[in-house]
C-alpha cells in the first residue's frame, strides 16, 4: 500500500486511552491535509481512532495490520472542516452509577470496551458491545430504558454515548470514570 505519513506516531504497548491521548497531541504538528501514521497494538484502537476522528472531523483513512501491529492513517482536517471536540454532557458519576446499580434500579448497563476486557470483568448483568461494533448493533438496546454506557476510563463510554443520542436514544449517560475505578461486584465471563 502506498500511504506516505508525513508523521509516524508509536502508541505500541499502549492501552486505551492513551493512542488517543498521543494522537491528540501529536495531530497538533501537523498542517491541514497531512496525513499521520498512528502504531498501535490494543486491537480497540481502530475504533477508538475513528470515532475520535468522526467527533473532530479528522478523516479516517483506514487501518493496515502488519506483523501484529495496527498502522491507523488519519488526515488532518482543514479549520473549516475540523470541529470542536465534543464531550457527552449527560454523565453519571462512579458513586451515583454505583447505588443505582447496588439499588437495582432499571437500567441498562452498556460496556463498551473490547470482548476481552469485558470478559475480565465486568458489572453482573451489563451488555457487551465494543464501541466498534455498535453501529451495527444498536437495534440490541431498548430506546425506552435508561442506558448506561461504560468503559475503563470514560473515553469510548463518551463517544459511545454521542453515537446512541445522534441515532435517537433519549436515556443515555456517560458513567465517569469507568470500569477502571469501579470498586462494585464484577463477574468474568467464563465463555
Amino acid at each position: 500500500m502506498g500511504i506516505t505519513a508525513n508523521e509516524t506516531l508509536d502508541a505500541k504497548g499502549l492501552s486505551c486511552p492513551m493512542p488517543i491521548v498521543k494522537t491528540k497531541k501529536a495531530i497538533t504538528n501537523l498542517e491541514p491535509g497531512q496525513v499521520m501514521e498512528v502504531q498501535a497494538t490494543d486491537k480497540g484502537s481502530t475504533a477508538d481512532i475513528k470515532a475520535w476522528a468522526e467527533s473532530t472531523g479528522h478523516q479516517y483513512l483506514g487501518t493496515v495490520e502488519e506483523d501484529e501491529v495496527l498502522k491507523h492513517y488519519l488526515r488532518k482536517a482543514s479549520d473549516h472542516e475540523s470541529k470542536e471536540e465534543t464531550k457527552y454532557e449527560d454523565v453519571v458519576d462512579l458513586n451515583e452509577f454505583r447505588q443505582k446499580v447496588d439499588g437495582e434500579a432499571a437500567v441498562t448497563i452498556l460496556d463498551v470496551r473490547e470482548n476481552a476486557e469485558y470478559a475480565f470483568n465486568h458489572i453482573p448483568g451489563a451488555i457487551n458491545i465494543p464501541l466498534g461494533e455498535l453501529e451495527e448493533r444498536m437495534d440490541e438496546l431498548k430506546d425506552a430504558d435508561e442506558i448506561n454506557v461504560i468503559c475503563r476510563t470514560g473515553s469510548r463510554s463518551d463517544l459511545a454515548a454521542q453515537k446512541l443520542s445522534d441515532k435517537g436514544f433519549k436515556n443515555v449517560k456517560n458513567v465517569v470514570p469507568g470500569m477502571a475505578d469501579w470498586d462494585g461486584s464484577t463477574e468474568q465471563s467464563t465463555k
